[in-house]
């Protein structure tokens, strides 16, 4: 048996056809649900980016004991279990945060991996020179700093489509299907960082909406509310809608692979991202700063399974790729997952639509923490906006491109172990996030889905929320929440059993 995983960053389902989009030019999406199975109910658990890996790796929530963050010495890699069990795991990758302090354990876990530079703001080009801002500049290109000043360095070296990082990882992962199509036992996993902002694809891709590209140069959002006019934020939009153009085609090419060597006899094809965008949506920005709203947290997931067979079908069940991943393919190559994995096989769900959970646990360390049974969202804040008690549990005190502040690390004391731990105690440390109430992120929300699918009307239903509030803290329960997360949010700690 082989699998395929193409990961994508940050893909807002709301711009693919097979989800109602009828105006981007995604024709290998379309393709691909005609194949595969498309799930209509997936949603993130951890976010943003490395913590949504961790999930991946170790089929349990991150971002209850810890932010943005490696991989621990405790944790059992999916990847790495595949791989002491005979499988062949192999990474082909521009997601630059892996090779960063804060995501710097995860590639070593595959049996061979590859990294393509360039994306956002990795440190790649050298150059000491300033590179010129752009003119009609909007965004995180109108000023200059760190991010903004490599991303221009990097682009001028990859003008040509093939030198973009995207096609390099894509090819490479091409490359590794053809020399190994008639192996048995591997598994492969094509990540790429786009459609992650900065919004840069080649021009053809741009040509196929109706805009001007050279009127502005807008493809990076500031993270914050819209400040932009209605036609800055449709350019915006038609440059992200460029990048998903650009993304379906490459995912055609493994398609068109796929078709070429008759794999999907035996090889199962796994399609997701970690979440979603916003691009104007409830006037907000990117992501992480607002409450999660359906456009990054209800994410597209696409499987094939050979085993079953079932294609062009949809379902309805509940289902957590972060969570749920690891553990389908520990199955699928028959591997027994770990006792502490709270992930489930999709095996079943692909079949017959056969349920996995009736509610699902997302949000970021620090900020709300939300459960849906897939009708209704609940969105619980913290109870004041100094957003205390918060702390980090961890061994390996990083945080995204660096360590975690010495005025945090000086308070650091030894705090017993979590089950997950297995028997190791763990540097409990101050997290300090305080929060802006006027981020939203201070407010408890309720949604009705169904009478409300753009979540335009909270809901004020007092028996659906003391339902909700239940299923939430029974899910933090299961999953060993540290028992200060239970004052930040104002609820009581259930008992076990």
């Amino acid at each position: 048996m082989k699998a395929i995983m193409v990961m994508y960053d940050s893909l807002n389902r709301h711009l693919l056809p097979p989800y109602g989009c009828d105006w981007t030019h995604a024709p290998n999406f379309a393709r691909l649900a005609r194949r595969a199975v498309t799930f209509d109910r997936s949603y993130v658990c951890s976010m943003p980016c490395m913590p949504a890996r961790r999930d991946l790796h170790t089929a349990r929530p991150n971002f209850l004991h810890r932010a943005w963050g490696p991989l621990e010495p405790f944790d059992d890699s999916v990847f790495e279990m595949l791989k002491k069990a005979g499988v062949y795991t192999h990474l082909a990758s521009d997601h630059y945060h892996y090779w960063e302090d804060g995501g710097a354990t995860y590639h070593n876990r595959y049996s061979t991996w590859e990294f393509f530079r360039g994306q956002e703001g990795d440190l790649w080009r050298g150059q000491v020179a300033d590179p010129p801002l752009p003119p009609n500049a909007l965004g995180r290109h109108s000023r200059m700093d760190g991010y903004t000043r490599q991303d221009l360095i990097n682009r001028a070296a990859m003008r040509r489509e093939c030198d973009q990082p995207q096609p390099q990882t894509f090819a490479s992962g091409l490359d590794f299907i053809r020399r190994n199509a008639a192996q048995d036992g591997w598994f492969l996993q094509i990540e790429t960082f786009d459609p992650h902002e900065p919004f840069y694809c080649s021009r053809h891709y741009k040509d196929r909406y109706p805009y001007d590209p050279d009127a502005l140069f807008f493809d990076w959002p500031f993270y914050r509310r819209v400040q932009e006019t209605p036609e800055e934020i449709q350019h915006l939009r038609y440059n992200y809608a460029a990048l998903v153009s650009q993304c379906d085609a490459y995912l055609g090419d493994v398609l068109d692979l796929m078709d070429e060597l008759d794999l999907w006899k035996d090889t199962m094809l796994i399609v997701w991202t970690d979440h979603g965008f916003m691009l104007g949506e409830h006037d907000c920005l990117a992501k992480i700063w607002m409450p999660f709203y359906e456009e990054v947290a209800h994410t597209p997931f696409f499987m094939w399974d050979p085993r079953s067979g079932v294609q062009g079908e949809r379902r309805k069940s509940l289902v957590q790729p972060a969570l749920d991943l690891g553990p389908t393919l520990l199955e699928y190559f028959g591997v027994d997952a770990t006792p502490t994995m709270v992930g489930h096989s999709l095996a079943g769900v692909i079949a017959n639509d056969t349920p996995v959970r009736q509610s699902a646990l997302f949000g970021m360390h620090g900020g709300q923490v939300n459960v849906t049974d897939g009708r209704y969202v609940y969105m619980r804040a913290p109870v004041n906006p100094r957003n205390e008690p918060l702390y980090n549990y961890t061994l390996m005190p990083t945080a995204m491109r660096g360590y975690l502040p010495l005025g945090e690390l000086n308070q650091a004391e030894l705090a017993p172990p979590f089950s997950f731990t297995k028997g190791c105690p763990v540097l409990r440390i101050p997290a300090r996030r305080p929060l802006d109430p006027a981020t939203g992120l201070c407010d408890t929300l309720l949604w009705d889905l169904e009478t409300d699918p753009l979540q335009e009307h909270p809901l004020k239903d007092d028996a659906v929320e003391e339902r909700l509030v239940e299923e939430l803290a029974q899910l933090m329960l299961a999953y060993d929440a540290p028992r200060e997360q239970y004052d930040r949010l104002g609820l009581p700690r259930p008992h076990c059993g």
